[in-house]
């Protein structure tokens, strides 16, 4: 049974239109523009020591207990600049909504996700490779808002998925085996994480 998310003042911030929303949409924002320069810091530490020493070190690697590590590493880390580019806008306009929904069920979904996305990723990964990147959460958050939107009825949160969706459909198909330099076990997993994540920390309806 999943855990229904209590709810005091958080109640205003959740409808749609109030001034209590708009201002949580701001804070999260505002987040998740300070979030990812800290991935871009990352990223240049990373090119100082030598392209892809962090990444290895920090990586997911399947089936080795070396890269276990990676679970909770690994979506701080990228594999180049290109790769980081392609991953800060929908982060930041997917955790936004996400984090609007409440920092408390935001941090706690986050976790989640990564534990299924990265978890998965070990088990059923290529042995052979090393995975990086926030991909696998930015699916999570995306999974998130659409379950969301059916569990709590919630036409805002479907909307974005819908927005998002559409603004970047073709990277939709990330979730599946297309590109063997994409990890899409990882998207796919991250995908099932915010699933999970939307009805384990559902807000109860009052």
């Amino acid at each position: 049974m999943g855990y229904e998310w209590a709810t005091t003042r958080s109640d205003e911030a959740a409808r749609f239109g109030t001034e209590a929303f708009y201002a949580s949409v701001g804070r999260a924002f505002v987040t998740m523009c300070a979030i990812v320069p800290a991935l871009f810091l990352v990223e240049a530490i990373d090119v100082a020591l030598g392209p892809g020493t962090l990444d290895v070190a920090g990586g997911i690697i399947p089936h080795r207990l070396d890269g276990l590590d990676g679970i909770l590493f690994s979506p701080f880390l990228h594999a180049d600049w290109d790769h980081l580019y392609g991953n800060a806008v929908p982060l930041i306009l997917l955790g936004t909504f996400a984090m609007a929904g409440g920092a408390r069920r935001f941090i706690w979904s986050t976790f989640l996700i990564m534990m299924v996305s990265g978890i998965g990723v070990w088990f059923i990964g290529d042995p052979n490779t090393v995975t990086v990147g926030a991909s696998g959460v930015i699916f999570g958050y995306l999974g998130l808002l659409l379950m969301r939107g059916i569990v709590e009825r919630s036409w805002w949160n479907f909307a974005v998925f819908l927005f998002i969706g559409l603004l970047y459909w073709y990277q939709l198909y990330g979730i599946l085996p297309t590109d063997p330099r994409v990890s899409w076990q990882g998207h796919l997993l991250g995908l099932l994480g915010g699933f999970i994540a939307a009805v384990v920390f559902r807000r109860r309806r009052l």
